[in-house]
């Protein structure tokens, strides 16, 4: 497996993706069918940047990319269509990124680890909890999603959420994952508008600690 992984570090550099987390947009992409030609894409958490080079390719010169991270990303060898925002994505509304509502939401964001297993997975459904929160001011009706979770016991639970709020959801683990990692991904299709469920769980129902305020990229 490891000779696997290696592969998809050398093919990366050759190919000119910032990280071989490229291959697993690619593959989930392939099979899963996300994006568009033409489609308006939200990055988010998008540092070093190699998910808005493959979205920008994938949905051409009439398509859109918009990639938010907190940390800055190099502008050099972007086509056109990709902006970039150095932002917190819970304090931007959708004027700061055009002001349209996207047909593609994808995340690769996982929260700074702490070494804790159980700790990180709560941290990790709470990203991605928060980005289901935030779908209704984003996603157009009909859109997809695409956001990495790690594993654990609230796994469940969030892709029932997922599956209240889309036509589908599914879990899914691409090869170019590596074999140690508990990421997984839940990919979405056909958005079905706001729940009026409550959303992030209750502060009780998750470890006593202080939230993540910030994301890293796994590459």
């Amino acid at each position: 497996m490891r000779e696997v992984q290696d592969h998809y570090f050398r093919l990366a550099k050759e190919e000119g993706f910032r990280s071989r987390a490229a291959y697993k947009l690619m593959e989930i992409d392939d099979r899963k069918r996300v994006l568009h030609r033409g489609d308006r894409v939200l990055d988010a958490g998008a540092a070093p940047g190699s998910w808005a080079q493959v979205a920008a390719k994938r949905i051409g010169e009439q398509g859109t990319v918009w990639a938010v991270d907190l940390k800055s990303i190099e502008r050099r060898g972007y086509p056109s269509n990709v902006r970039l925002l150095q932002a917190d994505l819970r304090e931007i509304t959708l004027q700061d990124v055009g002001g349209e509502l996207f047909d593609v939401i994808l995340s690769d964001m996982a929260p700074n680890t702490t070494g804790d297993p159980g700790g990180d997975h709560f941290q990790s459904v709470r990203l991605c909890n928060d980005l289901l929160d935030r779908a209704g001011d984003w996603l157009r009706r009909r859109g997809n999603l695409v956001m990495k979770v790690f594993e654990g016991q609230e796994y469940p639970a969030l892709l029932k959420r997922s599956e209240r709020l889309f036509q589908e959801a599914k879990g899914y683990k691409p090869r170019a994952s590596r074999s140690e990692s508990v990421e997984m991904f839940i990919i979405c299709h056909g958005y079905r508008g706001p729940s009026p469920e409550p959303t992030t769980p209750d502060d009780g129902f998750l470890p006593k600690r202080k939230p993540s305020t910030g994301w890293k990229t796994e590459d």
